[in-house]
Protein backbone atom coordinates (compact mmCIF):
# COMPACT_ATOMS: atom_id res chain seq x y z
CA UNK A 1 0.00 0.00 0.00
CA UNK A 2 1.32 3.44 -0.89
CA UNK A 3 1.40 6.43 1.40
CA UNK A 4 1.52 10.16 0.68
CA UNK A 5 2.65 13.20 2.63
CA UNK A 6 0.83 16.43 1.90
CA UNK A 7 0.41 19.68 3.85
CA UNK A 8 -2.73 20.05 5.91
CA UNK A 9 -5.51 22.19 4.41
CA UNK A 10 -6.19 25.64 5.86
CA UNK A 11 -8.38 25.78 8.99
CA UNK A 12 -11.27 27.26 6.99
CA UNK A 13 -11.64 23.93 5.15
CA UNK A 14 -11.79 21.75 8.25
CA UNK A 15 -15.20 20.39 9.19
CA UNK A 16 -16.91 22.43 11.93
CA UNK A 17 -16.61 20.69 15.29
CA UNK A 18 -20.39 20.73 16.08
CA UNK A 19 -21.02 18.37 13.18
CA UNK A 20 -18.89 15.76 14.90
CA UNK A 21 -20.08 16.02 18.51
CA UNK A 22 -19.59 12.30 18.98
CA UNK A 23 -16.11 12.34 17.47
CA UNK A 24 -14.38 15.39 18.99
CA UNK A 25 -11.34 13.41 20.07
CA UNK A 26 -10.91 11.87 16.60
CA UNK A 27 -11.06 15.28 14.97
CA UNK A 28 -8.47 16.55 17.39
CA UNK A 29 -6.14 13.81 16.20
CA UNK A 30 -6.85 14.58 12.53
CA UNK A 31 -8.13 11.04 11.95
CA UNK A 32 -11.80 11.65 11.23
CA UNK A 33 -11.75 10.99 7.50
CA UNK A 34 -10.12 7.55 7.39
CA UNK A 35 -11.83 6.39 10.55
CA UNK A 36 -15.26 7.45 9.34
CA UNK A 37 -14.63 5.46 6.20
CA UNK A 38 -13.12 2.39 7.79
CA UNK A 39 -15.76 2.18 10.48
CA UNK A 40 -18.25 1.21 7.79
CA UNK A 41 -21.70 0.65 9.18
CA UNK A 42 -20.74 0.53 12.85
CA UNK A 43 -23.43 2.27 14.81
CA UNK A 44 -25.74 2.66 11.81
CA UNK A 45 -28.57 1.12 13.78
CA UNK A 46 -27.96 3.30 16.84
CA UNK A 47 -30.31 6.11 17.75
CA UNK A 48 -30.51 8.81 15.11
CA UNK A 49 -27.79 11.44 15.53
CA UNK A 50 -28.54 15.04 16.32
CA UNK A 51 -29.22 17.07 13.20
CA UNK A 52 -26.24 18.90 11.79
CA UNK A 53 -26.92 22.63 11.94
CA UNK A 54 -27.81 24.16 8.58
CA UNK A 55 -26.48 27.58 7.69
CA UNK A 56 -28.87 30.53 7.98
CA UNK A 57 -28.56 31.06 4.22
CA UNK A 58 -27.18 29.12 1.30
CA UNK A 59 -23.41 29.52 1.03
CA UNK A 60 -22.15 31.23 -2.14
CA UNK A 61 -19.82 28.32 -2.87
CA UNK A 62 -22.77 25.92 -2.82
CA UNK A 63 -21.35 23.84 0.02
CA UNK A 64 -24.37 24.45 2.27
CA UNK A 65 -28.08 24.99 1.86
CA UNK A 66 -30.45 26.39 4.45
CA UNK A 67 -33.22 24.00 3.39
CA UNK A 68 -34.55 21.61 6.03
CA UNK A 69 -32.55 18.40 6.34
CA UNK A 70 -34.13 15.08 5.46
CA UNK A 71 -34.44 12.91 8.57
CA UNK A 72 -31.71 10.35 9.28
CA UNK A 73 -34.42 7.67 9.29
CA UNK A 74 -35.40 8.52 5.70
CA UNK A 75 -31.89 9.04 4.33
CA UNK A 76 -30.94 5.58 5.58
CA UNK A 77 -34.12 3.65 4.71
CA UNK A 78 -35.24 5.06 1.35
CA UNK A 79 -32.46 4.08 -1.05
CA UNK A 80 -31.61 2.91 -4.53
CA UNK A 81 -28.80 0.35 -4.36
CA UNK A 82 -29.72 -2.46 -6.73
CA UNK A 83 -26.85 -4.63 -5.56
CA UNK A 84 -29.09 -5.27 -2.53
CA UNK A 85 -32.47 -5.29 -4.26
CA UNK A 86 -34.60 -3.04 -6.42
CA UNK A 87 -37.08 -1.91 -3.73
CA UNK A 88 -36.44 1.27 -1.76
CA UNK A 89 -36.38 -0.61 1.55
CA UNK A 90 -34.28 -3.53 0.24
CA UNK A 91 -30.84 -1.97 0.84
CA UNK A 92 -31.67 -1.20 4.46
CA UNK A 93 -32.79 -4.79 4.99
CA UNK A 94 -30.09 -6.57 3.02
CA UNK A 95 -26.90 -4.49 3.11
CA UNK A 96 -25.75 -5.90 6.46
CA UNK A 97 -23.87 -8.50 4.38
CA UNK A 98 -21.51 -5.84 3.01
CA UNK A 99 -18.10 -5.78 4.70
CA UNK A 100 -16.73 -2.24 4.38
CA UNK A 101 -13.49 -2.99 6.22
CA UNK A 102 -10.86 -3.77 5.22
CA UNK A 103 -11.28 -1.93 1.92
CA UNK A 104 -8.97 -1.00 -0.93
CA UNK A 105 -9.26 1.23 -3.99
CA UNK A 106 -7.46 0.54 -7.27
CA UNK A 107 -6.29 3.62 -9.18
CA UNK A 108 -5.38 3.08 -12.83
CA UNK A 109 -5.23 4.52 -16.30
CA UNK A 110 -3.71 7.78 -17.50
CA UNK A 111 -1.90 8.88 -14.36
CA UNK A 112 1.67 8.88 -13.07
CA UNK A 113 0.73 7.33 -9.74
CA UNK A 114 -1.32 4.13 -9.92
CA UNK A 115 -1.75 1.04 -7.79
CA UNK A 116 -3.87 -0.45 -5.01
CA UNK A 117 -4.33 1.66 -1.91
CA UNK A 118 -5.77 0.73 1.46
CA UNK A 119 -8.63 3.08 2.24
CA UNK A 120 -6.91 4.70 5.22
CA UNK A 121 -3.87 5.63 3.13
CA UNK A 122 -6.13 6.64 0.25
CA UNK A 123 -7.86 9.24 2.43
CA UNK A 124 -5.22 10.08 5.04
CA UNK A 125 -3.83 13.38 3.64
CA UNK A 126 -7.26 15.02 3.58
CA UNK A 127 -9.28 16.57 6.38
CA UNK A 128 -12.94 15.61 6.30
CA UNK A 129 -15.35 18.36 5.32
CA UNK A 130 -19.10 18.79 5.70
CA UNK A 131 -21.33 19.56 2.73
CA UNK A 132 -25.10 20.00 3.03
CA UNK A 133 -26.34 19.16 -0.46
CA UNK A 134 -29.63 18.65 -2.21
CA UNK A 135 -29.93 15.15 -3.70
CA UNK A 136 -32.28 14.83 -6.69
CA UNK A 137 -33.22 11.36 -7.93
CA UNK A 138 -34.07 10.87 -11.60
CA UNK A 139 -37.29 9.22 -10.37
CA UNK A 140 -38.58 12.61 -9.21
CA UNK A 141 -37.91 12.62 -5.46
CA UNK A 142 -35.30 14.54 -3.50
CA UNK A 143 -33.59 14.90 -0.14
CA UNK A 144 -31.29 17.33 1.68
CA UNK A 145 -28.34 15.45 3.19
CA UNK A 146 -25.47 16.54 5.46
CA UNK A 147 -22.56 14.61 3.97
CA UNK A 148 -19.00 14.33 5.24
CA UNK A 149 -16.09 13.50 2.99
CA UNK A 150 -13.15 14.82 0.97
CA UNK A 151 -13.23 16.91 -2.21
CA UNK A 152 -12.67 14.55 -5.13
CA UNK A 153 -10.49 16.99 -7.06
CA UNK A 154 -8.01 17.37 -4.21
CA UNK A 155 -7.66 13.63 -3.96
CA UNK A 156 -7.32 13.03 -7.72
CA UNK A 157 -4.48 15.54 -8.04
CA UNK A 158 -2.32 13.33 -5.83
CA UNK A 159 -2.28 10.69 -8.56
CA UNK A 160 -0.96 13.14 -11.17
CA UNK A 161 -3.31 12.49 -14.10
CA UNK A 162 -1.60 13.01 -17.44
CA UNK A 163 -2.73 15.24 -20.31
CA UNK A 164 -4.43 12.17 -21.83
CA UNK A 165 -6.85 11.93 -18.92
CA UNK A 166 -10.12 13.45 -20.13
CA UNK A 167 -12.52 11.45 -17.96
CA UNK A 168 -12.63 9.64 -14.62
CA UNK A 169 -14.32 6.22 -14.45
CA UNK A 170 -15.60 4.64 -11.23
CA UNK A 171 -16.48 1.04 -10.44
CA UNK A 172 -18.52 -0.45 -7.59
CA UNK A 173 -17.72 -3.68 -5.77
CA UNK A 174 -19.42 -6.69 -7.38
CA UNK A 175 -19.40 -9.58 -4.92
CA UNK A 176 -22.40 -11.94 -5.06
CA UNK A 177 -21.69 -13.09 -1.51
CA UNK A 178 -21.78 -9.60 -0.04
CA UNK A 179 -24.26 -8.19 -2.58
CA UNK A 180 -27.05 -10.69 -3.24
CA UNK A 181 -28.74 -8.41 -5.78
CA UNK A 182 -26.04 -8.94 -8.40
CA UNK A 183 -27.15 -12.55 -8.77
CA UNK A 184 -29.95 -11.08 -10.85
CA UNK A 185 -29.40 -9.21 -14.16
CA UNK A 186 -31.07 -5.94 -13.15
CA UNK A 187 -28.00 -4.21 -14.64
CA UNK A 188 -24.75 -5.24 -16.30
CA UNK A 189 -22.58 -5.66 -13.20
CA UNK A 190 -20.35 -4.24 -11.85
CA UNK A 191 -22.00 -0.84 -11.55
CA UNK A 192 -20.00 1.79 -13.43
CA UNK A 193 -20.12 5.56 -13.58
CA UNK A 194 -18.00 8.38 -14.94
CA UNK A 195 -17.37 12.10 -15.02
CA UNK A 196 -15.61 14.44 -17.38
CA UNK A 197 -12.36 15.62 -15.85
CA UNK A 198 -13.57 19.17 -15.19
CA UNK A 199 -16.67 17.76 -13.45
CA UNK A 200 -14.54 15.51 -11.29
CA UNK A 201 -12.30 18.44 -10.33
CA UNK A 202 -15.16 20.82 -9.56
CA UNK A 203 -15.09 21.89 -5.88
CA UNK A 204 -18.64 20.60 -5.32
CA UNK A 205 -17.77 17.00 -6.21
CA UNK A 206 -17.30 15.00 -3.02
CA UNK A 207 -16.07 11.54 -2.07
CA UNK A 208 -18.35 10.91 0.88
CA UNK A 209 -17.32 8.81 3.87
CA UNK A 210 -20.19 9.71 6.18
CA UNK A 211 -23.50 11.46 6.69
CA UNK A 212 -25.05 13.15 9.70
CA UNK A 213 -21.65 12.96 11.40
CA UNK A 214 -21.65 9.15 11.33
CA UNK A 215 -19.90 6.66 9.04
CA UNK A 216 -21.76 5.88 5.84
CA UNK A 217 -24.27 3.11 6.48
CA UNK A 218 -23.88 0.16 4.15
CA UNK A 219 -27.12 0.97 2.35
CA UNK A 220 -25.85 4.46 1.57
CA UNK A 221 -22.68 3.24 -0.11
CA UNK A 222 -20.16 2.42 2.60
CA UNK A 223 -17.34 2.98 2.92
CA UNK A 224 -16.85 5.40 -0.01
CA UNK A 225 -19.33 6.93 -2.45
CA UNK A 226 -19.39 9.77 -4.92
CA UNK A 227 -21.69 12.78 -4.44
CA UNK A 228 -22.25 15.05 -7.46
CA UNK A 229 -25.08 17.34 -6.34
CA UNK A 230 -25.97 18.94 -9.68
CA UNK A 231 -26.53 15.54 -11.34
CA UNK A 232 -29.24 12.94 -10.84
CA UNK A 233 -28.54 10.64 -7.93
CA UNK A 234 -27.56 7.56 -9.92
CA UNK A 235 -24.34 9.35 -10.92
CA UNK A 236 -23.28 9.23 -7.25
CA UNK A 237 -21.83 5.73 -7.41
CA UNK A 238 -21.58 3.76 -4.16
CA UNK A 239 -19.04 1.38 -2.55
CA UNK A 240 -16.25 2.39 -4.92
CA UNK A 241 -13.38 -0.06 -5.47
CA UNK A 242 -11.77 1.34 -8.64
CA UNK A 243 -11.00 4.76 -10.13
CA UNK A 244 -9.51 5.04 -13.63
CA UNK A 245 -8.33 8.04 -15.61
CA UNK A 246 -9.38 7.55 -19.24
CA UNK A 247 -8.97 9.31 -22.57
CA UNK A 248 -12.34 8.12 -23.89
CA UNK A 249 -15.77 8.64 -22.35
CA UNK A 250 -16.29 5.60 -20.11
CA UNK A 251 -19.28 3.28 -20.17
CA UNK A 252 -21.83 3.94 -17.45
CA UNK A 253 -24.34 1.39 -16.19
CA UNK A 254 -27.65 3.17 -16.73
CA UNK A 255 -26.57 4.55 -20.09
CA UNK A 256 -25.70 1.01 -21.18
CA UNK A 257 -29.05 -0.26 -19.94
CA UNK A 258 -31.24 2.49 -21.45
CA UNK A 259 -29.23 4.96 -23.57
CA UNK A 260 -32.33 6.88 -24.69
CA UNK A 261 -33.34 7.53 -21.07
CA UNK A 262 -30.04 8.00 -19.19
CA UNK A 263 -27.34 10.07 -20.85
CA UNK A 264 -23.73 10.23 -19.76
CA UNK A 265 -24.05 13.72 -18.28
CA UNK A 266 -27.40 13.33 -16.47
CA UNK A 267 -27.43 16.90 -15.21
CA UNK A 268 -30.63 17.83 -13.39
CA UNK A 269 -32.67 19.69 -16.00
CA UNK A 270 -36.36 20.50 -15.53
CA UNK A 271 -36.62 21.33 -19.25
CA UNK A 272 -35.62 17.83 -20.36
CA UNK A 273 -38.20 15.26 -19.32
CA UNK A 274 -37.49 11.61 -18.78
CA UNK A 275 -39.23 9.76 -21.64
CA UNK A 276 -41.74 8.37 -19.14
CA UNK A 277 -42.27 11.28 -16.73
CA UNK A 278 -41.79 15.00 -16.24
CA UNK A 279 -38.71 16.38 -14.49
CA UNK A 280 -40.24 19.79 -13.76
CA UNK A 281 -41.02 19.01 -10.13
CA UNK A 282 -39.96 16.64 -7.35
CA UNK A 283 -41.20 15.11 -4.11
CA UNK A 284 -39.09 16.26 -1.17
CA UNK A 285 -38.85 13.27 1.17
CA UNK A 286 -39.99 14.52 4.58
CA UNK A 287 -41.00 11.64 6.82
CA UNK A 288 -42.12 8.09 6.10
CA UNK A 289 -45.75 9.09 5.65
CA UNK A 290 -44.80 11.65 3.00
CA UNK A 291 -42.76 9.53 0.64
CA UNK A 292 -45.41 9.03 -2.02
CA UNK A 293 -47.79 11.92 -1.48
CA UNK A 294 -45.31 14.60 -0.44
CA UNK A 295 -46.00 18.10 -1.73
CA UNK A 296 -44.16 18.68 -4.97
CA UNK A 297 -41.67 21.49 -5.37
CA UNK A 298 -40.19 22.95 -8.55
CA UNK A 299 -36.96 21.38 -9.78
CA UNK A 300 -34.14 23.85 -10.38
CA UNK A 301 -31.65 23.72 -13.28
CA UNK A 302 -28.53 21.85 -12.19
CA UNK A 303 -30.45 21.13 -8.96
CA UNK A 304 -29.89 24.71 -7.85
CA UNK A 305 -26.11 24.69 -8.44
CA UNK A 306 -26.09 26.52 -11.78
CA UNK A 307 -23.98 29.38 -10.43
CA UNK A 308 -21.19 26.93 -9.54
CA UNK A 309 -21.33 24.54 -12.52
CA UNK A 310 -23.23 25.91 -15.55
CA UNK A 311 -20.08 27.40 -17.12
CA UNK A 312 -18.70 23.89 -17.67
CA UNK A 313 -21.47 23.28 -20.22
CA UNK A 314 -21.33 26.60 -22.05
CA UNK A 315 -22.10 26.08 -25.73
CA UNK A 316 -23.36 22.52 -25.25
CA UNK A 317 -26.84 21.49 -26.37
CA UNK A 318 -28.12 20.07 -23.07
CA UNK A 319 -31.05 18.40 -24.83
CA UNK A 320 -28.58 16.39 -26.88
CA UNK A 321 -26.01 15.96 -24.10
CA UNK A 322 -28.57 15.02 -21.46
Amino acid sequence: MRRFDYPAPPPSEITPEPVYRARRQLLGLGLASPLLALAGCAGAEDAAPAAAPAAATDSPDGFRTAEALTRWEDVTSYNNFYEFGTGKADPGRNAHTLKPAPWAVVVGGEAEVTGTFGLEDFLRPHAVQERIYRLRCVEGWSMVVPWQGVPLGELLRRFKPTSRAKYVAFTTLADPVQMPGIRFPALDWPYREGLRMDEAMNPLTLLATGLYGKPLPNQNGAPLRLVVPWKYGFKSIKSIVRIDFTEQMPDTSWNLAQPSEYGFYSNVNPDVDHPRWSQRSERRIAGEGNRVFAERIATLPFNGYAEQVAAMYSGMDLRKWF
